[in-house]
């Protein structure tokens, strides 16, 4: 039988998860034909100040509300939130697709490997933030991640050049969750991490194969 505080854990991880997954509605608008892409990233950027003012209220002013106590990991109770590196992430690359350098064809599959991957990762084993992540763990997110990119790139360039291109976004999303960024010291949360890596990975792949 799991003790209290082990349930308690569960079932706050299992709420990250949700609210993890929730980003995949970021793109749904566009994918509608109900917003442009451009609005997308604007409204992307403008929940990035929105989270900074978040994070200032937690961390400098001492708002803690049960909501941050909630979903809020020990490691994250004086540093940055996953959640404000997440938004951030989402929107550097929603923002790139605005630009000549990348395309909503390549950011959406890069952003989704980060809101449907890496839940799936994390419920698959429990690592610390220093800690690689397991083979088993590895293999499905890059399932996952080939999975989700496929059915943009693949119509996009090609059967061939489109494989290629997801497997590229994909390997690079999995390093990305699989193996802790340290920069001086401090592992970097891969919230922050997973969408740039794999949208870098693909359009280095469409610039060689497509």
């Amino acid at each position: 039988m799991a003790l209290p505080g082990t349930a308690w854990r569960e079932r706050v991880e299992f709420e990250r998860r949700l609210v993890h997954a929730g980003g995949t509605l970021y793109p749904v608008p566009y994918l509608l034909g109900w917003l442009s892409w451009t609005e997308t990233a604007v409204l992307l950027a403008a929940s990035v100040v929105l989270v900074a003012v978040l994070e200032f209220l937690r961390l400098v002013v001492g708002l803690d509300h049960a909501v941050y106590r909630a979903l809020t990991r020990e490691y994250e109770a004086d540093a940055v939130g996953g959640y404000a590196l997440y938004q951030v992430s989402m929107a550097v690359v929603a923002l790139l697709a605005t630009t000549s350098v990348a395309s909503p064809t390549l950011a959406v599959p890069a952003m989704w490997m980060l809101s449907i991957g890496d839940p799936v990762s994390g419920a698959l084993g429990v690592n610390g933030p220093r800690e690689p992540k397991r083979p088993l763990v590895w293999a499905a997110m890059f399932v996952v991640c080939v999975a989700v990119a496929v059915p943009f790139v693949v119509p996009a360039f090609g059967t061939g050049a489109g494989v290629a291109v997801a497997v590229a976004g994909a390997v690079a999303a999995t390093v990305a969750d699989g193996i802790p960024t340290i920069v001086r010291g401090v592992a970097v949360d891969d919230n922050l991490t997973i969408p740039p890596a794999a949208i870098a990975g693909m359009v280095l792949t469409v610039v060689v194969v497509a």
